[in-house]
């Protein structure tokens, strides 16, 4: 597998700025520009953006909207219809249910190793995770998994791009998968193209 590449968020002025998917025109450019890039039949795209905050321009988002009170059905119309937009069986959208900090509720008490002065606080943020999956953790404005998590620890905010990444290393792939039930269907849906002749992947 190649390293991740940087989808663009915007172009103006003749700038592209990276890291999210913020304008989707300009992510779906960069899509098809790779995906042209190379044609090979057994060479696949995916993706990895949040579900939080998702512009209402994204393919879908209207449809999808009346699906709000079940997210899992959400997310995967969201992704069937930038599957169909971009019109190429190779590229498997992943949209994460409703950000990547969700994958911190697998085991949120790591970040007492963090957070030492914090410990209170971190136990609140475990009762939250002991009533719902972590990729149910709402996506609102101050509801999000990071929103509840920098409200609760506000040195978090600063820190999440060295600290959310460590404690979710530490937490380990097998442990978010078994408490992220989308986020391991798009693994095992990756991990299913190296068995496949002829992969032809079918967008749920």
């Amino acid at each position: 597998m190649h390293k991740p590449v940087l989808i663009a968020n915007s172009h103006k002025k003749n700038v592209t700025r990276r890291g999210g998917g913020g304008d989707f025109a300009a992510m779906q450019k960069d899509i098809r520009r790779l995906l042209s890039q190379d044609r090979g039949s057994d060479v696949f795209f995916t993706s990895m953006i949040d579900l939080y905050a998702l512009r209402k321009e994204f393919p879908g988002t209207v449809e999808a909207g009346n699906l709000s009170a079940k997210p899992y059905c959400r997310v995967r119309a969201l992704e069937q219809s930038w599957a169909k937009k971009t019109g190429d069986h190779r590229f498997i959208p992943h949209i994460q249910l409703h950000e990547c900090e969700a994958y911190l509720f697998a085991n949120i008490s790591i970040l007492s190793d963090y957070y030492p002065d914090d410990r209170r606080a971190i136990e609140k943020l475990a009762k939250l995770r002991e009533k719902t999956e972590p990729e149910l953790i709402d996506n609102g404005p101050g509801t999000a998994p990071s929103k509840r998590i920098a409200k609760c620890i506000p040195r978090y905010a600063s820190d999440k791009a060295t600290v959310g990444v460590q404690a979710a290393v530490r937490i380990g792939l097998a442990k978010i998968r078994q408490e992220c039930r989308h986020f391991s269907e798009w693994l095992e849906r990756l991990e299913s193209l190296g068995t496949q002749r002829e992969a032809r992947p079918a967008v749920d």
